[in-house]
């Protein structure tokens, strides 16, 4: 008697709201997956600076400063605290101030670079 080839099952993907998650599909090849990279990369270092993501980032510098102080220093804690905390103060406007100005240019370069493709073209 043949056997019959079964048909693999597939999960079910939808949700109670009725929609269907995709996977991703894997890229072809590394050339492929690298140019996936980059497109990413860059979709992401062209978000416009926020706020929060300075915040987030001078909360990280401010307990790599607290950590720094009170275990390679040797400084107590209740003076390592007012220091990171005034660390924290300074790097949260200067971070996203630093931010926007690399943001800015890098726009205006990037609208400097399809002026001279348009008037070429």
């Amino acid at each position: 008697m043949a056997q019959t080839k079964r048909r693999r099952r597939r999960k079910h993907r939808g949700t109670q709201a009725g929609t269907v998650d995709r996977r991703r599909r894997r890229p072809r090849s590394r050339q492929e997956a690298r140019a996936q990279a980059r497109q990413r990369a860059m979709a992401r270092r062209d978000q416009p600076p926020t706020w929060g993501s300075a915040i987030n980032r001078a909360l990280i510098a401010g307990l790599i400063f607290f950590a720094l102080i009170t275990l390679l220093f040797r400084q107590p804690v209740a003076q390592a605290v007012p220091l990171a905390a005034l660390m924290i103060l300074i790097y949260v406007p200067m971070g996203y101030y630093m931010d926007r100005f690399f943001y800015n240019r890098r726009k205006a370069s990037e609208a400097k670079r399809r002026a001279r493709e348009n008037g070429k073209g």
